[in-house]
């Protein structure tokens, strides 16, 4: 379909949270390919819609090494996270030229509607679940940076703005 334009940071919509979906619809199914579109253009592991400025519960993750995989959740919600901690560096389009190592549980249980629109549960590992726990964050109105130290996150953000100059 297309790619979209991805918010800049701080655009107050990225500071909100996104209703939720209530049936998955053709626009639904034409939201969803405009944001894989915008994710392997990107190109990026993950995308969720208030990033592209779409204010619905609505995210795309493939953390696939071949890519063409991509889940395509409406109201993702965490069922389960593990104990067990996995760091990786973490950016986002929204905030460009900067990233930092954030540590999420290293797998996580999901249930969501699919692009069928039946509720699914599913377990993600390592890249795919610090990527769908990112894309939930964005439907909650956070960014990850929210995850760091007031003065880490102070430092991030003075770094973002002197790379937007």
């Amino acid at each position: 379909m297309s790619v979209r334009r991805c918010l800049r940071w701080p655009d107050p919509r990225l500071r909100a949270a996104a209703a939720s979906v209530e049936a998955i619809t053709d626009e639904i199914r034409a939201i969803w390919t405009d944001m894989i579109d915008t994710m392997e253009a990107m190109p990026g592991v993950g995308l969720a819609a208030p990033q592209i400025g779409v204010m619905l519960r609505l995210a795309v993750v493939d953390a696939s090494s071949e890519r063409g995989q991509a889940v395509r959740m409406a109201n993702p919600e965490i069922l389960h996270a593990s104990g067990q901690m996995r760091a990786h560096e973490e950016a986002s389009p929204n905030l460009l030229g900067v990233s930092v190592r954030i540590e999420r549980p290293r797998a996580v249980t999901l249930r969501f509607l699919n692009d069928a629109g039946a509720v699914e549960e599913r377990d993600f590992v390592a890249l795919w679940a610090t990527s769908v726990q990112h894309q939930i964050d964005h439907l909650d109105g956070r960014m990850y940076f929210d995850h760091l130290s007031k003065t880490r996150r102070d430092m991030l953000l003075r770094r973002a703005r002197k790379v937007a100059q």
